[in-house]
C-alpha cells in the first residue's frame, strides 16, 4: 500500500468520521435554539446541492427553504436564523482545522520526500557529502512573517484551535467538549480594527510556540545527521518579521511601532530562553553546569524584569557559556543530556538576541516626496534638479550629507527620517540582525534605491557604516522586465557597488507575485518572474554580485502559494538558489505552521528543495532554450486573454456590485487599508492585490488562479505545439507545478452559486467569459495529464478541499443571497440594509477559514 493511500485512509479515519463524531457535540453549544439550528443547517445544505443542479439562484434557494420552514417569519426573522447558521458554520470550520491538525503526523510522510530523513539518505546514494557541506556554508531559508490582511481568526480563536487539536490527539472528549463550548462564547467578528502592534503580537504568538521550537529542532536534527556540513556561523533557517516595519500603505505604522516591536521581539524570546534555561536547570544538576546555568537563569530574570538595571546581555556570551557546558558534559558526564543543550544552542545560534528581522518597507514616491519636502527647507538639491537626467539625479543622491535633527512639520517626512534612525537604536540593543533591511514597494528604477541610501545619508548614517541592505521590490509585468536594467545600473555606481562589497557582495531582490497576477495573470506573472530572475542571476554574475530572491508570496496559487517548495525544487541551474526567502502571509501562517508538527514538516520541505535544487536535479529540471521558448509563447497568450478580460468595461465593476469586495475593509483584520488611495471610484491599479483574490475566492471563480491557462494551451495545440506542450508537462517539474497549482485554484470554484448572473444585462458577458475560460482550462489540464478529476494526483488534498467547500456551501449561499438583498435594499431604501451588509461580513470570515489559503 502506498503512503498516499495510507495516508488518505488515516485522513478518511482521523478527520472525516471524527468530524462527524464531534459534530454532534455542537448541539450542546450556548447559542439561542442551537439543536433547531443543527437540523435546519443539514436541510439548507440538502435545498443548496439540490437548487444548485436544477440552476436556481442563491435567492431562490433561500426562499424556497423559508417559504417551507419559515413561512409566516418577517424579513428580520429570517436574517436571525441565517446569522445563526453562519455562527454554526464557522465553529464546524473551526472543529475541521482543528482535526486536519491533530492529524497532521499520520496523514503525511513526516520522514519521506521532501524530509531531512529522505536528504540523508539521498547524500550518502549520491555520495554528495563535500557538495552538501559546501551548499550549507551560506544557505538558508528565511520565513518572513507578515501582517497582510489574510487572518480571519482572531487570536483567542486561533489559540483554541490549537488546544482543540491537542485534546483530540490525546482523546480526551471532557476536554474537547469544554473547547467547544468556550468556542460557542468566543466571538469571531473584531469590533474594531488591529492596530500594527495588535497583529504584531498575534504573530509574536508564532514565533514564541511554533518557530522557537520546529527552527531549534531542524536545526539541531542537521547537525545531528550532518555533523561535518553545518557550520556553526550558518544557522540555516532564519526568521523575518513585518509588523511595526511595513508602512507601504498603511499610515498608521510609526517609528514608535518600529521600536515597541523590536522590543517585544526581544522580549519575548528572552522569555523563550528564560524557561528554557530553567528547563536545563532541572536536568544539569552537576558540578560546575550547575553554577553556569544557575547564573544564565538569574541573568536572564534580572534582564526580563529589571530591564532598567540589568547589564545588558550579548547571545555570543550566552552561546560561550552553553559550549562551555556541552564540552564538560561530553568529557565529565557521559554526554548525559546533551541533547537538550545541543536543541538549546541551535536556538541561540538561529535566534540571537533579535528572534526575527524586523524588516522596513515602504512605497517608492512615499521617498520621493519626502526628499521633496527636506529640499524645500534644508535645500539639499540644486535648483535645477528636476530637469536633470537620471544618472545625474543619482550622483546628487550619493552626495548628500546628515541634516540637522529639527523636526519636520510634514508628518511622512518626519517619520521617515525618524525610521531611517531607529534602525541604529535597534541593531545596538538586538544586534545587527534586529533591523538590517529596507524594501521599497513599487520600485521601477535605480533612483528609486539610491533614494533610500540617500535618506540614510540624510538621516545621520556614515556612507561606510550603513549596516543594511537596500531591497528593489519588482511586481508589475513592466517592471520585472525592467529589473536586470534597473540592477546593471546599480552594479555600475561607485558608491552603491561599495555599499554592496560592506554587505559582503550580495544583493537581495524581491519579487512580487500577488500584484504580478493581478496585473499580468497567472501564467505570465510566474513565467515573467522565473525569467526576471534568470535575468537578474546573470547580470549579478556578470558584475561579481552574489544575488539573493526574496518572494513576496500569499497564500493561494494566485498569490505565489500553493505547492511553494515543489517551484524552489524545480529552478534549475540558471536562477540563483544561495537562500530561500518568502513572506508568510496571514492564513498560511496557521495553516501551515499552526503546529510545531506542520511548522516542522514545512520548513524541512524548503530546506530541502534549496539543497535538493542544486545536488541532485539543478542540470535535469534546467528548462532548455526550445522549452522556454514555449513558455514565453504560452506566457503572453494566456497575458493576452487575461488583459481582455481585466480591461473589459464592466470588470471592475462585475467585481464590485456582485462579489463582497466592497465589505472587505469592514471585517476588521488588518490595520491597512484596501486600497492605496482612498478615491471614491474603484480603480484596479489602486486595488490591492489581497481583497482583489480574496473576492474572487469568495464568490468561487479564482479567476487569477487559472485564467489565460485554458486560452494558451489551445492555442499551442493550433499551432501544432500540442507534442511538445505534452513532453514540457511531462519532463519539466517547474511546468507541472504551475499547472498543480491551477487545479488547486479550479478545484475551489463552484459556478452554479453564481450562475444566475450568466443571462445578466449588464454582467452576464464577463460571467461567461470566466466561467468559459474555467472550463476551457479544465479541458487541457485533462487532455495534457490524461486525468479526469482536478488534483487526483493529490487526494488527501483533493478530500479535505471537497468536504471544506460542501461545509461552507450554505455560507456562500447566504452571502450571495444578502448581497442581492443589499442591492435591492440600496434602491428600495430598506431598513434591512445594515443587516444585510452585516450578514455579508460575517459570511466572509467562514469563505475565507474554510479555505485556508484563498486569501
Amino acid at each position: 500500500m502506498s503512503n498516499q493511500s495510507t495516508g488518505l485512509q488515516e485522513f478518511k479515519n482521523l478527520v472525516g468520521i471524527k468530524f462527524q463524531l464531534y459534530n454532534s457535540l455542537f448541539t450542546s453549544l450556548p447559542f439561542h435554539r442551537i439543536e433547531k439550528t443543527g437540523i435546519f443547517l443539514s436541510l439548507l445544505l440538502t435545498y443548496c446541492e439540490e437548487g444548485y443542479h436544477k440552476k436556481q439562484s442563491p435567492v431562490q434557494i433561500i426562499d424556497e427553504f423559508f417559504s417551507k420552514h419559515s413561512p409566516d417569519g418577517t424579513e428580520r426573522e429570517k436574517s436571525d436564523i441565517l446569522f445563526r447558521f453562519v455562527q454554526y458554520v464557522e465553529r464546524q470550520v473551526v472543529l475541521f482545522d482543528a482535526l486536519e491538525d491533530s492529524a497532521f503526523t499520520m496523514v503525511n510522510d513526516m520522514g519521506g520526500p521532501g524530509s531531512l530523513k529522505q536528504l540523508s539518505s539521498e547524500v550518502i546514494q549520491y555520495n554528495k557529502e563535500k557538495e552538501l557541506k559546501e551548499k550549507l556554508n551560506d544557505y538558508a531559508v528565511r520565513l518572513v512573517l507578515t501582517a497582510h490582511p489574510t487572518q480571519f481568526y482572531p487570536g483567542p480563536v486561533l489559540g483554541i484551535i490549537n488546544d482543540l487539536s491537542r485534546a483530540v490527539i490525546e482523546n480526551n472528549a471532557a476536554e474537547i467538549n469544554t473547547f467547544m463550548q468556550q468556542l460557542g462564547k468566543t466571538p469571531f467578528l473584531k469590533k474594531q480594527k488591529p492596530t500594527p502592534y495588535d497583529e504584531a503580537l498575534s504573530l509574536l504568538w508564532y514565533l514564541e510556540n511554533i518557530f522557537y521550537h520546529a527552527a531549534g529542532k531542524i536545526l539541531s536534527s542537521l547537525k545531528s545527521q550532518f555533523p561535518n556540513a553545518v557550520s556553526d556561523q550558518n544557522p540555516i533557517i532564519q526568521m523575518g518579521f513585518w509588523p511595526g516595519g511595513d508602512r507601504d500603505g498603511n499610515p498608521f505604522v510609526k517609528t514608535e511601532t518600529t521600536l515597541k516591536v523590536a522590543e517585544s521581539l526581544r522580549t519575548a524570546l528572552l522569555r523563550c530562553y528564560y524557561f528554557d534555561v530553567r528547563r536545563l536547570k532541572r536536568r544539569l544538576t552537576f558540578k560546575e553546569v550547575d553554577l553556569i546555568i544557575a547564573d544564565w537563569e538569574e541573568k536572564l530574570y534580572q534582564e526580563l524584569f529589571y530591564p532598567n538595571t540589568a547589564t545588558p546581555l550579548r547571545d555570543a556570551d550566552m552561546l560561550r557559556s552553553m559550549l562551555k557546558i556541552r564540552e564538560i558534559l561530553i568529557f565529565q558526564n557521559n554526554s548525559l543530556f546533551l541533547n537538550l543543550v545541543d536543541n538549546f544552542i541551535s536556538k541561540i545560534r538561529i535566534f540571537g538576541l533579535h528572534f526575527a528581522t524586523l524588516d522596513l518597507r515602504q512605497e517608492s514616491t512615499v521617498h520621493e516626496k519626502v526628499l521633496n519636502t527636506i529640499n524645500e527647507r534644508e535645500e539639499i538639491f540644486p535648483e535645477n534638479y528636476e530637469t536633470l537626467s537620471e544618472a545625474a539625479k543619482i550622483k546628487c543622491l550619493t552626495h548628500l550629507k546628515a541634516i540637522p535633527k529639527t523636526p519636520f512639520t510634514d508628518e511622512m517626512t518626519e517619520d521617515t527620517l525618524a525610521s531611517v534612525r531607529a534602525v541604529k537604536i535597534i541593531q545596538e540593543k538586538n544586534g545587527e540582525a534586529g533591523c538590517n533591511r529596507y524594501i521599497i514597494s513599487q520600485c521601477n528604477s535605480a533612483r528609486n534605491v539610491i533614494e533610500v541610501y540617500a535618506l540614510f545619508l540624510l538621516g545621520g548614517w556614515k556612507k561606510d557604516s550603513i549596516s543594511l541592505d537596500i531591497v528593489p521590490l519588482f511586481e508589475t509585468v513592466t517592471d520585472l522586465q525592467r529589473a536586470a536594467e534597473i540592477m546593471a545600473t546599480l552594479y555600475t555606481n561607485t558608491d552603491y557597488r561599495a555599499h554592496l562589497k560592506r554587505r559582503n557582495e550580495t544583493q537581495t531582490i524581491m519579487v512580487g507575485f500577488s500584484d504580478g497576477t493581478k496585473d499580468g495573470g497567472y501564467l505570465m506573472a510566474n513565467w515573467g518572474i522565473y525569467k526576471a530572475k534568470e535575468e537578474l542571476t546573470r547580470i549579478s554574475q556578470e558584475h561579481r554580485i552574489k544575488v539573493v530572491f526574496f518572494d513576496g508570496r500569499g497564500g493561494p496559487p494566485a498569490r505565489g502559494g500553493g505547492k511553494t517548495h515543489k517551484f524552489y525544487a524545480s529552478l534549475g541551474k540558471n536562477i540563483a538558489n544561495k537562500e530561500i526567502q518568502l513572506t508568510i502571509q496571514g492564513q498560511t501562517v496557521s495553516s501551515n505552521f499552526g503546529t510545531v508538527d506542520s511548522a516542522q514538516f514545512n520548513i524541512e520541505q524548503l530546506v530541502h528543495a534549496g539543497i535538493a535544487n542544486d545536488l541532485f536535479s539543478a542540470r535535469k529540471v534546467t528548462l532548455s532554450e526550445d522549452e522556454e521558448a514555449l513558455l514565453s509563447e504560452m506566457a503572453d497568450v494566456s497575458h493576452h486573454a487575461y488583459a481582455a478580460l481585466r480591461d473589459h468595461d464592466q470588470f471592475t465593476e462585475y467585481l464590485s456590485q456582485v462579489s463582497p469586495l466592497q465589505f472587505y475593509g469592514e471585517t476588521n483584520i488588518g490595520s491597512r487599508p484596501t486600497k492605496r488611495k482612498n478615491a471614491g471610484k474603484l480603480e484596479l491599479k489602486d486595488l490591492r492585490a489581497i481583497p482583489f483574490v480574496g473576492a474572487f475566492s469568495q464568490l468561487k471563480q479564482n479567476v487569477t488562479g487559472y485564467y489565460g491557462v485554458g486560452a494558451a494551451l489551445q492555442e499551442m495545440e493550433k499551432r501544432g505545439k500540442w507534442k511538445q506542450v505534452k513532453n514540457l508537462y511531462n519532463n519539466s517539474p517547474y511546468f507541472k507545478t504551475l499547472l498543480d497549482n491551477s487545479e488547486m485554484a479550479m478545484k475551489k470554484c463552484f459556478f452554479p452559486l453564481t450562475e444566475t448572473f450568466s443571462k445578466h444585462p449588464q454582467f452576464g458577458k464577463i460571467w461567461r467569459l470566466i466561467f468559459n475560460e474555467y472550463e476551457l482550462s479544465k479541458k487541457y489540464i485533462f487532455k495534457i495529464s490524461g486525468k479526469q478529476e482536478l488534483m487526483s494526483d493529490y487526494p488527501i488534498e483533493q478530500l479535505s478541499i471537497q468536504m471544506r467547500e460542501r461545509i461552507v456551501l450554505p455560507l456562500s449561499t447566504i452571502q450571495q443571497y444578502a448581497i442581492m438583498k443589499f442591492r435591492e435594499s440600496e434602491d428600495s431604501g430598506s431598513a434591512m440594509k445594515k443587516i444585510y451588509e452585516r450578514l455579508i461580513i460575517r459570511c466572509s470570515f467562514g469563505i475565507i477559514n474554510a479555505a485556508r489559503n484563498s486569501a
